[in-house]
């Protein structure tokens, strides 16, 4: 089973491109952020017709998230974070799809910092984590992707030392990721990758793409039911080489039926 998450930056403008990706790395089910589309203007039609339904969580201009399967019904558990600082943001959809629950979402940037912007990217942070550990309290298989809007480690970043003072990479958001990560959640990308530069967006300014010079904030986690069945996690890096593309490229697992039997020693 292939499971991919995708910050479109806009879902209307970069359709051509969404439909193309699809086409070509066929994942079962995706989620995505930054639709930038109100409820009543997803492209729900051409996606449909590359066979995937589809669930999203729409806002005029701003945030939006989505859920796209071809490998059976999506169920939604949760529109919204519970208690969100913000309700009016669509930043998190929650669905039951194939026998695993899946959160999408779409971390606040949180600049400038210091201002109302960070604090309340804190306040959404505290609230995903409380509900996180809910989530893997139920022993479930279950999944949190989507753009977090973190740098986790300096691996993470090209050139850390000119990041040290924005909302992506502040000592607090790090910290309040790996207490999200210490209650149990498994890294995918980086249990495939633990060495290796990687990164999921590259900015369209001073061709950071070409230059590789980018940052790794789009993540996938696995709850310890999910994390045996891990079998890879990849980038599509190319796609961010597309004409009209988004400024991420699409981040990628592929999960067995069944966990993996551990070697005997």
């Amino acid at each position: 089973m292939k499971i991919a998450t995708y910050n479109v930056n806009g879902v209307n403008g970069r359709l051509p491109v969404l439909l193309r990706w699809l086409e070509e790395s066929q994942p079962d089910v995706v989620v995505l952020q930054e639709l930038k589309a109100p409820q009543d203007k997803f492209p729900e039609t051409p996606i449909r017709d590359l066979g995937y339904e589809a669930i999203w969580h729409g806002q005029k201009s701003w945030n939006g998230v989505a859920m796209l399967s071809r490998v059976g019904e999506i169920h939604e558990t949760q529109r919204g974070l519970p208690d969100d600082p913000d309700p009016s943001q669509s930043r998190y959809i929650e669905a039951a799809v194939n026998g695993i629950l899946i959160g999408g979402l779409y971390m606040p940037n949180g600049n400038p910092r210091p201002g109302p912007k960070f604090e309340y990217k804190m306040r959404w942070f505290e609230k995903l984590i409380e509900h996180a550990a809910g989530l893997l309290e139920s022993g479930l298989p279950v999944m949190l992707a989507g753009d977090f809007n973190v740098m986790p480690t300096e691996r993470d970043v090209y050139k850390p030392e000119r990041w040290l003072d924005d909302a992506l990479f502040a000592p607090e958001v790090r910290e309040a990721f790996f207490r999200l990560t210490g209650q149990g959640w498994t890294d995918a990308l980086r249990t495939i990758h633990p060495d290796e530069t990687i990164y999921t967006f590259f900015d369209y300014f001073r061709n950071a793409y070409a230059r590789n010079a980018g940052l790794r904030i789009d993540h996938l986690l696995l709850s310890p039911a999910l994390a045996g069945r891990l079998v890879d996690a990849q980038v599509d890096h190319d796609v961010r080489g597309w004409e009209k593309t988004s400024d991420h490229a699409p981040v990628w697992i592929e999960l067995s039926d069944k966990p993996k039997r551990k070697r005997r020693a």
